[in-house]
């Protein structure tokens, strides 16, 4: 899992600041963990916020084996993306083996959580949503930073957001996202005003 921060992502963009796989990982487990505490607060959820932010932690551990495919060419057309999941199975089963035998099921289903567990499958749809919201961000700071590489995945990527139709990343959208683009000083500002 530590070699999670030797894989770059946005390989195929021109960046400001470089990010990696480890780094991604912390900021889904982040804003997975929000977005639960979001839903329970002002939605009447009943989200296992800790259990959920675990699961973020792990959401990409598999590139550890495959590296970090661009999402325009792995959903580029439904055979190849079939084949990457494929072998991002392979690489979650090969990396939970690597665990102690008693830990490894633990593991296995952190990597690849089951899908028949009803929970678990709400849970993954807020990881999935901190996932795209992450990429939005990091979208969002580029343009800020005057980087206009970034413009349309920052309006592809907030499309994808609102198209999950999660009023939890709807609240994160307008109550939250808008600090990222805000500057150190500006920040500052906010919140002695909020004092």
């Amino acid at each position: 899992m530590y070699r999670l921060q030797y894989i770059r992502r946005w390989s195929l963009m021109r960046s400001t600041t470089t990010e990696n796989v480890a780094e991604h990982s912390f900021h889904v487990s982040l804003l997975t963990h929000m977005l639960c505490l979001i839903g329970n607060t002002y939605y009447d959820r009943k989200l296992n916020a800790d259990h959920a932010a675990t699961i973020a932690l792990y959401h990409d551990a598999a590139e550890v084996f495959t590296g970090d495919i661009a999402t325009p060419v792995k959903h580029n057309n439904p055979r190849l993306l079939a084949n990457f999941r494929e072998m991002e199975n392979i690489a979650a089963k090969r990396l939970a083996a690597m665990a102690p035998p008693e830990l490894q099921s633990i593991y296995a289903n952190l990597l690849r959580p089951e899908s028949e567990d009803e929970e678990q499958m709400e849970l993954l749809r807020y990881v999935k949503a901190a996932d795209c919201l992450d990429a939005y961000l990091k979208c969002a700071f580029e343009v800020a930073s005057g980087n206009r590489e970034f413009a349309v995945a920052k309006e592809q990527t907030l499309a994808k957001v609102k198209q999950m139709q999660l009023p939890e990343a709807d609240y994160f959208l307008t109550h939250m996202a808008p600090s990222f683009e805000m500057s150190l000083d500006e920040l500052s500002q906010l919140a002695s005003d909020s004092d």
